[in-house]
């Protein structure tokens, strides 16, 4: 089992690849990864570490490569108190449901009983040509959140 499972959503590849860099940058410091675009709830663990990494379209939709997760965690109320994670949404400013596809994976998740380690990111894309430079600005204060929890058994 890896130590991080990074899921992104994403329908342009912006999430991609930003899940993508922060693989490589978890691997540079130790983790070992796996990261799934797109996932289905039968494929991850109840236990260990997820990142979410999604953009958002529409009217603060999720993107049609998560869409299926976020509704298998709606619908099956999975216990998910063994899972801590962290949360990076793309999107634009320019629109009243800027980031509304991560908040509303946020809140489920936590519904589900699952920790947020750290704070959730969200990045403008109007502002960021580069999402992946924000994206690796915040993942060194996630990995020190991480490693000051008691949940990261190394």
């Amino acid at each position: 089992m890896p130590d991080i499972t990074l899921i992104s959503g994403s329908t342009l590849g912006g999430a991609e690849y930003v899940a993508e860099h922060l693989e490589e940058k978890l691997n540079l410091a130790g983790f070992s990864t796996e990261v799934l675009h797109g996932a289905e709830f039968d494929e991850l663990s109840d236990e260990g570490i997820w990142l979410i990494v999604t953009s958002t379209h529409g009217a603060g939709e999720l993107p049609d490569n998560i869409q299926p997760l976020f509704e298998q965690i709606k619908e099956q109320e999975p216990d998910l108190s063994q899972i801590s994670y962290g949360a990076v949404g793309l999107g634009s400013k320019e629109y009243d449901t800027f980031c509304g596809g991560i908040k509303a994976f946020d809140s489920l998740l936590q519904e589900r009983g699952a920790k947020r380690i750290g704070s959730l990111l969200e990045i403008d894309v109007t502002e960021h040509e580069i999402p992946e430079d924000p994206a690796e600005k915040w993942l060194d204060l996630w990995l020190d959140d991480l490693n000051e929890s008691a949940f990261l058994k190394k």
